[in-house]
C-alpha cells in the first residue's frame, strides 16, 4: 500500500504541475468531480484509469513511476561493475532474482539448496550493493525502485540472453498459461515506432502487475518470463534465393 500511496501522491503532483483539475480528470474518466476526489482519497485506480489520466497529463505510467522513484531516491539500476559481480556468481544471481521478486529468507531456503550461512553471505553482498537491507532475523528489505532494470546490453542481460537463446524456446508453448505469437510482415517506419510504443506499454503493464502481486503469498505466485522482441530479421534459409543486385 505504501507504493500505491506514493504513486498516487506523485500523480497528484504531476496533475497540479500541469494545471489539470479534478473536473478535467472526471471528464476523462466519465466520472463526477466528487467521485474523482473519493478515488484519490481511497487511492483506488485501475491500471486503465491511471493510463488515461497519464495521457491527459501528457505522460505515461513509466514516467509516472520514474518520477515517484526520483521523489523517493530509490535505486533504478546498478553500475556495470556491480552487475558483473552478480553475473559472475550464478548463485548470487539466483538470490538476486529471488529478492527482487520479494522472496523471504525462509522461502529461498525451502526452495533452493543454499545453507543458511551461504545465503546470509550472498544477502550481505546484495546489502553492500544497496539492492537490499538485511535486517535482524534475516528479514529482507528491497531498496530498489519498482521499475528497477538491468543495464541494456549489460553483464546480466547478456547472461539472460545467452540462456534464453538456448533454453527459453525449448517448449511447445501449448500449456494453458503459456502464449507464443510469431508474426511476420512489412511495416513503415511510422508503424514500427507505434508498435514499439505499444510493446513498451505491455512491458510496463507486466511490471505493474508484478509489483501488485508481491502482496500475495509465495504459493499464490508463479514465475513467468515475458519476452517482447521486434527486429529487422529475415530467415537465413531464404538467403540463397535473394537476387544479387550488386
Amino acid at each position: 500500500m505504501a507504493q500505491v500511496a506514493a504513486l498516487v501522491g506523485t500523480l497528484k503532483r504531476v496533475l497540479k504541475a500541469s494545471a489539470i483539475t479534478y473536473v478535467q480528470v472526471g471528464a476523462c474518466l466519465n466520472r463526477s468531480e466528487s467521485s474523482i476526489k473519493r478515488k484519490f482519497s481511497r487511492q483506488d485506480f485501475s491500471l486503465s484509469e491511471l493510463d488515461r489520466i497519464c495521457t491527459l497529463a501528457s505522460t505515461d505510467i513509466a514516467e509516472l513511476v520514474k518520477a515517484m522513484e526520483q521523489d523517493q531516491g530509490r535505486l533504478q539500476h546498478l553500475a556495470a561493475d556491480q552487475e558483473t559481480q552478480i553475473a559472475d556468481d550464478l548463485g548470487l544471481l539466483l538470490v538476486t532474482v529471488c529478492v527482487l521478486n520479494k522472496w523471504s529468507f525462509d522461502e529461498i531456503i525451502d526452495f533452493y539448496v543454499f545453507d543458511e550461512h551461504d545465503l546470509v553471505q550472498k544477502l550481505a553482498t546484495l546489502d553492500r550493493l544497496r539492492l537490499i537491507e538485511l535486517l535482524p532475523g534475516n528479514r529482507i528489505k528491497v531498496l530498489v525502485a519498482p521499475n528497477f532494470g538491468w543495464l541494456p546490453n549489460g553483464p546480466i542481460e547478456t547472461v539472460f540472453l545467452r540462456v534464453i537463446q538456448k533454453d527459453f524456446f525449448a517448449t511447445r508453448f501449448d500449456a494453458d498459461d503459456h502464449q507464443l505469437i510469431v508474426m511476420n510482415g512489412m511495416l513503415s517506419d511510422t508503424s514500427n515506432a507505434e508498435l514499439r510504443r505499444r510493446l513498451e506499454r505491455v512491458a510496463r503493464d507486466f511490471d505493474v502487475l508484478n509489483q501488485e502481486d508481491t502482496r500475495l503469498t509465495h504459493d499464490n505466485r508463479h514465475g513467468y518470463t515475458l519476452l517482447l522482441a521486434l527486429r529487422d530479421w529475415r530467415y537465413s534459409g531464404f538467403q540463397p534465393y535473394v537476387r544479387d543486385k550488386s
